[in-house]
């Protein structure tokens, strides 16, 4: 059994979701807004300390053809910063509908919920991991 976090990446927020192999049910986690990158990096790493995880899945967005636009280099880029600073494997899961299964609640922050999702969809997805 390992522990897995997930990551719903944004420029002002990071949503993050915890889950592990064993039961294979996602939970949202935390919402993570700081000013900074170094900031948010800094919390990134308490939590990877905390949780020990056997690998980071990060959404990727897509455009609804597949195709790539900013947000898919940026979070991709996440991804690679993850396992470079904290030597922790990530995986990447196509997180196009995963915004569209959440009810839109004005003023509410989802993100943590919209990691939620993501990583049930790769627990879903790689049912023999």
């Amino acid at each position: 059994m390992k522990t897995v976090l997930a990551f719903d990446f944004g420029l002002k927020r990071i949503g993050v979701a915890v889950g592990n192999t064993l039961i294979r049910q996602a939970q949202p986690l935390k919402v993570i807004a700081a000013a900074t990158n170094d900031d948010k990096f800094a919390q990134l790493g308490a939590l990877i300390a905390e949780w020990q995880p056997g690998l980071c899945v990060v959404g990727l967005p897509l455009h609804s053809d597949g195709t790539e636009h900013e947000m898919t280099v940026r979070c991709r880029r996440f991804a690679n910063q993850l396992n470079g600073r904290f030597g922790v494997a990530t995986a990447l899961v196509d997180e196009r509908f995963s915004s569209a299964v959440l009810p839109q609640r004005r003023g509410e922050v989802i993100d943590a919920e919209a990691a939620a999702i993501i990583l049930q969809q790769y627990f879903n997805d790689h049912a023999e991991s």
